[in-house]
């Protein structure tokens, strides 16, 4: 990958990033789990840009990172009583949610999907970030199949492709989101990550 610009996580880095993602660019930016590859999912060639420099599988939709549950219920997802009591319990924070849809309209981006994968991370730098550019697609930044690195440098040369900025948060951890499947009667853990599987079957027990 040719050298790209690197930021700091502060509020200059954050107008960068900002300014490359409205522009339809990509960049790498810190989580509060792993280091991230984010795209808007209005720009198609953004988006396309994310599956190649991770040389990730087009069949396979890429999660979404909201700012706020208004963010999250603004895509016409149904938040069931298990989706609700989740995320009251862990959003911000590493847990992942996979919803079905409700009756609300949603974006024109995710016509035809039966679900999609979304967080509010527990990070404020990033949450500023999504604030202003709205709903990010955001993966982690590794080669598919790959582990994740720890470092920004790092992160950036496992990728190929145009990133267009990096945002260097330090060093972060390799513990990914845990992954709930919220979109039948049954909630299913499909990932176990920063959140136990017995802390999620304890903060489901008794809802209906």
């Amino acid at each position: 990958m040719p050298t790209v610009r690197t930021v700091a996580a502060d509020a200059a880095g954050a107008r960068a990033a900002v300014a490359v993602l409205s522009s339809g660019g990509v960049a790498i930016l810190p989580t509060d789990t792993v280091y991230g590859i984010a795209a808007r999912p209005t720009d198609p060639g953004a988006v396309q840009q994310v599956f190649m420099a991770k040389g990730r599988p087009e069949g396979m939709h890429l999660p979404v990172l909201a700012a706020s549950v208004a963010q999250v219920a603004a895509l016409g997802v149904a938040f069931t009583p298990a989706a609700a009591a989740l995320a009251r319990t862990w959003w911000p924070g590493p847990l992942t949610l996979a919803f079905g849809f409700g009756d609300e309209a949603r974006p024109q981006w995710l016509a035809g999907r039966e679900e999609v994968a979304v967080r509010v991370p527990d990070h404020d730098f990033l949450r500023g970030i999504l604030e202003e550019t709205g709903v990010l697609l955001v993966t982690s930044a590794n080669r598919h199949g790959a582990p994740t690195p720890l470092a920004a440098a790092d992160a950036t040369r496992s990728l190929h492709g145009d990133v267009a900025l990096v945002v260097d948060g330090g060093t972060l951890t390799d513990v990914p989101s845990t992954l709930v499947n919220v979109r039948h009667d049954e909630p299913a853990v499909e990932r176990e990550g920063a959140v136990s599987q017995a802390a999620i079957a304890a903060a489901l027990d008794g809802i209906a």
